[in-house]
């Protein structure tokens, strides 16, 4: 019946028809924060008993605004490529992936994934609490112990970030890194501090180096591993990670010190990081990870939290804006800039060259 374009689109024919069985009714709910799909909650009234199938779902369709749409159409394929390839051969706990669908250009997509009601969205400018962090750097070794310097994964097709080894896009990505500073500063250079702009300005001048820094240790990364694409459970004992657009291969420890310089408080970050690195590290033990002391992981972490100025950077000028959009991507800035001059990461990526 085609992808819905919108939610007036997720009807009870047409969710019958993906899930082989008859539809009485829909009830459709936007719900979510993303800037660059929508996501509905779809409750589901069968015209026959179904104990095999939820009672709901979430529905994750294309952004309602066309530009948007267009601009992002990788990390829709990326999305798609991860829940219809990747998703069941890892351990990182994901929703179930019932049906999806995508556009030949990429615009359009539809993603009909398990309902993880009642688990809670985390809240990305409060920050965490030390027992969520330690829930998601364990739950985050689920998916580079897998696949941890596996070269299988070097022939996805929706790569967002460059895939290690690859100089030529290394050298692009930093000098559109270095542009999207030059227009975060512009915009929004009054909110930011003299400190945190002369941080983003020479850590968006570093990300080519920075990027060619270890290009043997790889792994699969979220690339966006932060709180607002996180859910808990309400006793905190269990987390989902959503939101697989920004879906790449490189260093692992990126991925883990974003999440840290992003969703902690800096003085909770600075208390409790040595301590969520080696529960990581032990994490990626477990999956076989060998030769691969835990001195050399908090190098990588160190030279990792680059990562958080630069996808601020690059959604901050590229991406929609909302009222917030910017107060989060302002305080996820600030965070990351901190973290870079404490852990000394700029001299670490200099020790490269």
């Amino acid at each position: 019946m085609g992808i819905p374009r919108g939610p007036e689109d997720v009807t009870a024919a047409w969710l019958g028809s993906v899930l082989g069985t008859d539809v009485r009714d829909v009830e459709v709910v936007a719900i979510g924060t993303g800037q660059t799909g929508a996501t509905y909650r779809v409750v589901a009234t069968y015209a026959a008993d179904r104990p095999d199938l939820p009672k709901s779902f979430a529905v994750k369709l294309s952004a309602q605004d066309d530009e948007v749409r267009e601009r992002v159409a990788l990390g829709y394929r990326s999305e798609v490529e991860f829940y219809s390839r990747i998703a069941d051969k890892m351990r990182i706990p994901v929703p179930q992936n019932f049906y999806c669908e995508i556009s030949a250009d990429g615009a359009d997509v539809v993603l009909l994934l398990g309902d993880m009601a009642p688990a809670v969205q985390g809240d990305q400018i409060a920050g965490c609490a030390p027992a969520e962090a330690r829930l998601a750097v364990e739950a985050l070794a689920g998916l580079h112990g897998p696949s941890w310097c596996d070269s299988q994964w070097m022939d996805l097709s929706a790569i967002v970030m460059p895939k290690p080894g690859d100089d030529d896009a290394a050298k692009g990505l930093g000098d559109v890194s270095k542009m999207a500073a030059d227009i975060v500063i512009d915009r929004l250079g009054a909110k930011i501090s003299a400190d945190d702009q002369e941080t983003l300005v020479a850590a968006m001048g570093s990300v080519t180096p920075w990027l060619r820094a270890e290009p043997k240790r790889y792994a699969l990364m979220h690339g966006d591993y932060r709180l607002d694409n996180m859910l808990f459970d309400p006793d905190r004992t269990r987390i989902t990670v959503v939101d697989w657009q920004t879906v790449g291969i490189g260093l692992p420890g990126r991925d883990l010190a974003y999440f840290t310089a992003t969703s902690l408080l800096p003085e909770v970050r600075a208390e409790i990081e040595r301590d969520l690195v080696a529960r990581y590290h032990e994490a990626l033990l477990g999956y076989d990870v060998g030769d691969y002391d835990l001195e050399t992981c908090w190098r990588d972490y160190r030279l990792g939290v680059v990562q958080a100025p630069l996808l601020v950077a690059l959604g901050t000028a590229f991406a929609a804006t909302t009222e917030r959009g910017d107060e989060m991507m302002l305080a996820m800035l600030s965070r990351g800039c901190q973290a870079i001059r404490e852990l000394e990461t700029l001299e670490l990526i200099a020790s490269y060259t």
